[in-house]
């Protein structure tokens, strides 16, 4: 069996995931592997990109934009592999980082994830985990992002530790843990769905690890830029939908304050027949 997949689900970023693709074939992992991309019918040339190097790179063209969550779990369940590694379009990825990721994986007691530190362009350190969202987690998670100096987000990202969750754009967990936690929930359309993924995980017992023993280029929010307004949408709902889920108690004041400003998005039946 191959040891691990590499999912990247793309949308209109074809420069971005040339880069991408470019990143994990120039030096790849040591580590057995296959590269799949995830393609939600973009229109620009991304299929191309995957083409021009489809000796190495596999394709799943998809009909429909059908998100991020779904999109993933359509590329889990056309592999095998004791491993699935997540992976943004907009990421670069640096000669042995996958490796380092699998073994940070393979020697962290009961781990079932791990996300490397995310950078950006310029070498400064994104904030890509924390506490199980909430209103007051979320909170501190604003305030950091937004008061922190770099140095406090350089030194907070700086030791490896246990946490809540992991960012999406790159995170590496076991098959086994994956499927059954149930795969990512299809219900978020894009957004939040990594936090509940690894609340499903660690429900289960399994542990989720920050390392910055690895360092993966974050070029950050690329695809959203393509249609702003729907991508600022798609939050809120996936917003509501996290809410609706985990905290109950609180949606109704998060779909009050939303209504407020006039941001409140349209309910849309999932498949479960429940609102998004």
């Amino acid at each position: 069996m191959t040891e691990l997949t590499i999912l990247i689900v793309s949308y209109n970023t074809a420069g971005d995931l040339e880069r991408c693709l470019d990143s994990l074939l120039h030096a790849p992992p040591v580590a057995s592997h296959e590269i799949v991309v995830i393609d939600n019918a973009s229109r620009d040339r991304s299929a191309d990109v995957v083409a021009a190097r489809q000796a190495r790179v596999r394709l799943i063209p998809l009909p429909t934009n059908v998100g991020f969550a779904k999109a993933n779990n359509a590329g889990f369940r056309q592999t095998q592999s004791e491993l699935v590694l997540l992976l943004n379009s907009d990421t670069i990825v640096p000669a042995g980082a996958v490796d380092r990721l699998i073994r940070a994986l393979r020697e962290r007691p009961g781990a079932a994830v791990v996300g490397p530190r995310l950078v950006d362009a310029n070498g400064a350190a994104e904030l890509s985990f924390g506490r199980m969202m909430g209103p007051f987690a979320e909170l501190r998670q604003k305030i950091l992002t937004r008061a922190a100096s770099r140095d406090r987000i350089e030194d907070m990202t700086s030791r490896e530790q246990e946490v809540d969750w992991v960012s999406g754009a790159c995170l590496l967990v076991r098959r086994s843990d994956a499927e059954a936690a149930g795969l990512l929930d299809e219900r978020y359309f894009m957004y939040c769905e990594d936090v509940d993924f690894c609340a499903a995980i660690r429900r289960r017992g399994g542990r989720v690890y920050f390392t910055p023993a690895t360092e993966v280029v974050h070029l950050g929010g690329r695809s959203g830029r393509v249609d702003r307004p729907a991508t600022q949408a798609a939050y809120r709902q996936s917003h509501l939908a996290f809410y609706e889920k985990h905290h109950p108690g609180w949606a109704p004041l998060l779909r009050l304050y939303l209504a407020v400003q006039g941001k409140l998005p349209p309910k849309t039946p999932d498949k479960r027949g429940k609102s998004q």
